[in-house]
């Protein structure tokens, strides 16, 4: 990533052509607390994005999440919040980990994503949610920051 600011908080795709990524684009220029990001599915027989608004306790929220996976629990990040939804399935219905990205209050779409991460994949995004923390959220002002 050299000198240019985090991006990507969640990278997640397979030799198949299938993936899941959270990029950060930058501050929210009408919220001083949130950064604007989009989530990004890629896969051969479908692709989309949604925008998505991260916030300090998003962004924690993904810690857990991390922590959770790391125990080999299935997680839900984002469920119960407006905007979109992330689903982590270790043992999806075709045998292999999925990712659910769901959008439940804007275009009621669902789409699961199949795909195997690498073995390090869980540090590798704890290394991810550092960077991205300790670049973008000391420019975040502390209205939403818990």
């Amino acid at each position: 990533m050299g000198g240019s600011s985090p991006r990507e908080l969640i990278s997640l795709a397979d030799d198949e052509g299938n993936s899941v990524a959270v990029n950060v684009l930058g501050r929210n220029p009408r919220w001083t607390a949130g950064l604007d990001a989009e989530i990004v599915v890629k896969t051969p027989f479908v692709s989309g994005r949604i925008d998505l608004a991260l916030y300090v306790a998003r962004l924690d929220g993904w810690a857990r999440a991390l922590d959770r996976l790391d125990a080999g629990e299935e997680v839900a990040w984002m469920q119960m919040s407006s905007g979109p939804s992330v689903f982590i399935q270790l043992t999806g219905d075709r045998g292999c980990p999925e990712v659910v990205v769901e959008d439940e209050s804007g275009s009621m779409v669902t789409v699961r994503v199949p795909l195997v991460p690498p073995d390090n994949w869980i540090a590798d995004h704890r290394r991810r949610l550092r960077l991205v923390m300790d670049h973008w959220v000391p420019m975040l002002s502390t209205e939403q920051r818990r």
